[in-house]
């Protein structure tokens, strides 16, 4: 039996990403059906960025807490493993996702359930799991991907058919192991290695490469630092040749130099590709691994109506820049429902995501933290950019008074041609706070002999601007 429905749009994925498309465009008077398989809200909600947070959170308060003289004879107790994790239960609404999709329909967003697959130009079809019915439903302006990602899993011998966690497992785990191997140096991996760490588990990180390699070296060292100082043992430059499990349900790493490692738990965060398979996209004479996508969310070469937001689109796997994709694409929809955009949009409109190639804000929530904006200096000279550096230690009164022995850096990344920001990077405790003004900094192109007007208060760390403008030259 099949069941069929017509809207303005569709959006395949109720995400973050999917919800602020749906709802943009809702806002805007077209009607939207927002389909989702899984949980109403998506990965950010339930297993990423929510729950880790929560996570990290608690510990972090009492280490800054036993930092200072005073507080630290206050805070003489030991850490509530169980009563931090019952608050990552609630952040996540215990993966209920019922308020969300009370929101859909308040938001007036047709919600439907059920695995979604591209039959037809502006056409899909519905199915649910153990249900023969199909509902087909059409587009009278777009289909809009927001299917997010899923992670890359290492071809490893013995690994595919072994019980490891992932990052769902690891954020909604239940009780903390006595000890965990986490196979992965990125932002993930060191975020949930400390998380667990703190929590009371013995933790090894396994990386191939270094730890947070995309980011400056100093800043990533002082991250290292901060791991290890706590006894988070770090094996960078490490090959995995094999894993294997052992009766008691213990994992062994065997190592490529020939150590292994036994953990109680296994963690493989290495990384996450778009979830593009199994939604019909090979019948449009598209790739699923490789689609390409202009400024404004719209598919290369699948006839102007198919878009592709967030991870799907495979440009920044940031659920802050899907957002902001996607409330440019549901805007650009509108205005072309409307006959009042073209094919093409200017950088920096409100139908671009034009900041994704200039200006990507992103945190790595460890102790120390490491917030960065734009481009690193080397990210800058390949760009063609004439770029210089700027960098120093963060001692400033803010960061004396933060707390006692406050190690941090800063590096801001000049074009010299235009004399504006390219790019800033902050590592430290707390710097994550310190990421917003970089990043309208980048944005408004403000030219340095302005942004030197700009006065920090005292005493905030934030007068590392003062500090890095003044070791510029100004």
């Amino acid at each position: 039996m099949s069941n069929s429905e017509i809207t303005d749009v569709i959006v395949i994925g109720a995400g973050a990403v999917g919800e602020n498309a749906a709802g943009r465009m809702v806002q805007a008077g077209l009607s939207a059906v927002l389909i989702e398989s899984d949980l109403v809200g998506g990965e950010c909600s339930y297993w990423a960025c929510m729950p880790s947070k929560a996570l990290l959170r608690p510990p972090a308060a009492l280490v800054a807490a036993r930092s200072l003289p005073g507080a630290r004879e206050a805070a003489t107790g030991s850490l509530d493993a169980q009563q931090v994790l019952d608050r990552r239960t609630e952040f996540t609404s215990n993966w209920d996702d019922s308020s969300q999709a009370d929101w859909a329909k308040n938001a007036g967003i047709t919600l439907m359930r059920g695995r979604a697959r591209i039959t037809g130009e502006r056409e899909v079809e519905i199915t649910s799991n153990g249900d023969d019915d199909a509902t087909t439903v059409r587009a009278r302006h777009a289909v809009v991907l927001a299917t997010g990602s899923t992670p890359i899993e290492p071809a490893i011998d013995g690994l595919e058919d072994l019980p490891f966690w992932g990052t769902r497992e690891a954020t909604s785990a239940r009780e903390v192991p006595a000890s965990l191997t986490v196979l992965g140096g990125g932002v993930a991996g060191v975020e949930l290695a400390q998380a667990f760490s703190r929590l009371g588990a013995e933790v090894t990180v396994v990386a191939r490469s270094g730890v947070l390699g995309s980011y400056p070296e100093e800043a990533s060292r002082l991250v290292s630092k901060g791991l290890e100082k706590e006894g988070i043992t770090l094996l960078t430059n490490t090959e995995t040749a094999a894993v294997s499990q052992n009766g008691s349900g213990h994992f062994t790493l065997t190592l490529g130099d020939g150590r292994t490692v036994t953990s109680e738990k296994l963690l493989v965060s290495t990384g996450r590709h778009p979830n593009t398979s199994g939604l019909g996209l090979e019948e449009l004479g598209l790739d699923p691994k490789a689609l390409e996508s202009d400024d404004t969310g719209r598919v290369i070469g699948a006839g102007g109506w198919l878009y592709a937001v967030g991870d799907a689109a495979g440009k920044v796997l940031l659920t802050h820049q899907g957002k902001y994709e996607a409330r440019a694409t549901g805007d650009a929809i509108v205005a072309r429902a409307a006959g009042k955009l073209g094919d093409a949009a200017g950088d920096w409109t409100k139908y671009t995501s034009t900041a994704n190639s200039y200006a990507v804000p992103q945190v790595v929530f460890t102790d120390p933290e490491i917030a960065m904006v734009g481009r690193t200096l080397e990210q800058a000279r390949k760009a063609g950019i004439n770029a210089s550096e700027t960098s120093l230690a963060i001692e400033v009164g803010g960061s004396a008074l933060h707390s006692d022995g406050y190690e941090g850096w800063a590096q801001m990344v000049v074009d010299e041609d235009r004399k504006v920001l390219v790019g800033m990077t902050f590592a430290g405790p707390d710097v994550a706070e310190l990421l917003h003004a970089a990043t309208i900094a980048i944005v408004g192109e403000v030219p340095l002999e302005r942004l030197w007007h700009a006065v920090p208060s005292y005493p905030t760390i934030s007068e590392v601007w003062l500090r890095l403008l003044e070791k510029y030259g100004l």
